[in-house]
C-alpha cells in the first residue's frame, strides 16, 4: 500500500509541475502574441514611415520660441512684417525689423550668411552657403526657378510651391505670396504688443522712469496693458480657469450632495427592501457606467454648449461614483456609535446625524476632495468639447497649427492649476481630517 501510495503521490506531483511548466511557457507566449497582433493591427510599422522628424522639430522649436513673419503679397507688392503672422502682432508702419534693409531691393539677413532679397516685379533670390544661388519667379499661379532636379531634403518644390528650411529660418513661395520665417526665442510680445507704449522698455522705466503714457500711470497703464495683451489675451486666460476650476469645484460638490442621501437607499444595513436597494444601486451604475466625455456631448446636445453643460456631466458621472463609494462605507460603520445614540432618545434622523455621518465624513470628505483635484483635470477636456475654460482656449490654439507657443503656455498653465488644486486639497484634507504621523 506504501509503494502504491508513493507512486501515485510521485505521479501527482509530476502532473503538478507539468501543468506548472506549460503554464509558465503559455502565459508569456500569449503575451508575446497579443503584443506581436497590436503590432500588426496598429500598423506601427507605417507609423514609423509616416513619422516626420522635421515636423517634430519644427513643432518643438515653435513651442519654445517665436518667428517674425516677412510677407510679400505677390499681387498688390504690399510687404507686411508681423510677429507669429498675426495681424495683432504687425509692426507699426513705417517701422520694421532691423535685419531687414533696402527699399526698392528688401534685403532680408537671417544670420549665418542666409540672405534672401525680395525683388521688383515677384522675383526672389536666395543665398544659403554651400548651395548655388536661388532664384524664383512668380508668375500668376506659377513659380519659375533655377532649381536642380536632384534636391536636397531640406529644400521641397513644385511649380506652385517651393519650401525652404535651414537652421536660420524658413522660406515658403507661392503664387501668391512669398514668406521668410526668422525665428527667436522666447516667447514674444507675452508683456506689451508692439503699439503699447510700455513694448520693450526695462521694468525700472516702467517703475522709476517718466511718464510713457500721458494718461495713465505707467503702472497702472503697464498692468492694463498687460491684461488687456490681444495676443496672449491674459485676462481671457485667467477667466476661462477660473470657468475650469468652477466647473469642477461645482461637478464634484453637486454630486457629493446628490449621492449621500441616495446612498443610505443603496446600503443594506440602513434600507431593507431588496427593491429599493437594487434600483439604486443599479441606477448608480448607470451613471458611473457611462464616461464623463459621452455625458458631455449628450448634455451638450440637450442644452447646448457652455460651462454648465460641463458641470452637469461631471456631476452626473460623479454622482454614480461617489453612491458607491459613500453605500459601502455606511455599510462600515460602527453598530454601538449608533446604539449609544439610540439610547439617549434620539429620533430616526438624530441617530443618522450623530451615529452616522460623524463615522463617516473622513471617508467622504477624502474622496470628495481626491475627486476634484482629478476632476480638474477632466473639466479641461470636457470643456474642450462643451465650448469653456482653458481646455476651449488650447483646443483652438492646437487647430491653429501655428501658434505652438500658446499651446505651452496653456500646457504650462494647466499643470500649475493641477498642481495648485494638488496642495490647495491636500491642505485642506489636513485641515479637516487631520493628518497622521
Amino acid at each position: 500500500m506504501t509503494a502504491i501510495d508513493l507512486d501515485t503521490t510521485k505521479h501527482a506531483a509530476d502532473r503538478l509541475f507539468q501543468r506548472k511548466r506549460l503554464i509558465g511557457f503559455a502565459i508569456p507566449a500569449v503575451i508575446l502574441l497579443y503584443l506581436g497582433y497590436i503590432f500588426v493591427a496598429f500598423d506601427f510599422a507605417g507609423l514609423a514611415q509616416r513619422a516626420s522628424l522635421e515636423n517634430a522639430v519644427t513643432l518643438a522649436s515653435d513651442s519654445w520660441s517665436h518667428k517674425v513673419h516677412v510677407t510679400r503679397d505677390n499681387r498688390s507688392g504690399e510687404i507686411t512684417y508681423a510677429v507669429e503672422g498675426e495681424r495683432k502682432g504687425r509692426y507699426p508702419e513705417g517701422t520694421r525689423p532691423d535685419w531687414v534693409t533696402g527699399e526698392e531691393i528688401i534685403t532680408i539677413d537671417l544670420g549665418g550668411e542666409h540672405i534672401v532679397r525680395y525683388l521688383p516685379e515677384n522675383r526672389t533670390e536666395i543665398e544659403i552657403p554651400g548651395f548655388q544661388l536661388i532664384a524664383v519667379q512668380a508668375e500668376g499661379r506659377s513659380l519659375t526657378s533655377n532649381l536642380p532636379e536632384d534636391l536636397p531634403e531640406w529644400i521641397s518644390a513644385s511649380n506652385r510651391r517651393i519650401g525652404i528650411t535651414t537652421p536660420e529660418g524658413r522660406i515658403t513661395l507661392t503664387g501668391a505670396r512669398t514668406e521668410v520665417f526668422n525665428y527667436f526665442p522666447g516667447w514674444e510680445l507675452f508683456w506689451f504688443t508692439l503699439d503699447s507704449p510700455y513694448y520693450d522698455k526695462s521694468l525700472t522705466t516702467i517703475l522709476f522712469g517718466p511718464r510713457l503714457d500721458p494718461e495713465r500711470s505707467n503702472v497702472a497703464g503697464a498692468l492694463s496693458d498687460w491684461w488687456n495683451n490681444t495676443m496672449w489675451r491674459h485676462g481671457d486666460v485667467a477667466w476661462a480657469i477660473g470657468e475650469t476650476i468652477l466647473m469642477a469645484f461645482l461637478g464634484t460638490m453637486g454630486a457629493a450632495l446628490v449621492a449621500l442621501p441616495l446612498a443610505f437607499l443603496a446600503a443594506k444595513r440602513f434600507s431593507p427592501l431588496m427593491l429599493i436597494r437594487g434600483t439604486t444601486r443599479r441606477f448608480f451604475d448607470f451613471l458611473r457606467g457611462v464616461d464623463a466625455l459621452i455625458w458631455t456631448v449628450v448634455l451638450a446636445r440637450a442644452f447646448g454648449p457652455g460651462p454648465l453643460t460641463g458641470t452637469l456631466a461631471i456631476l452626473v458621472t460623479d454622482t454614480g461614483t461617489f453612491g458607491k463609494i459613500f453605500s459601502e462605507a455606511l455599510e462600515n460603520v460602527d453598530q454601538k456609535q449608533i446604539e449609544g445614540v439610540a439610547s439617549t432618545g434620539a429620533k430616526p434622523l438624530q441617530r443618522y446625524r450623530f451615529g452616522v455621518i460623524p463615522q463617516v465624513v473622513p471617508v467622504l470628505l477624502a474622496q470628495v476632495l481626491y475627486f476634484l483635484e482629478s476632476n480638474t483635470r477632466s473639466a479641461t477636456i470636457i470643456g474642450a468639447i462643451t465650448g469653456g475654460g482653458i481646455g476651449l482656449m488650447l483646443t483652438q490654439a492646437i487647430q491653429t497649427q501655428k501658434d505652438w507657443e500658446e499651446v505651452a503656455y496653456y500646457i504650462v498653465l494647466i499643470i500649475l492649476m493641477v498642481m495648485f488644486m494638488d496642495w490647495a486639497s491636500g491642505w485642506l484634507r489636513g485641515k479637516l481630517i487631520g493628518r497622521k504621523d
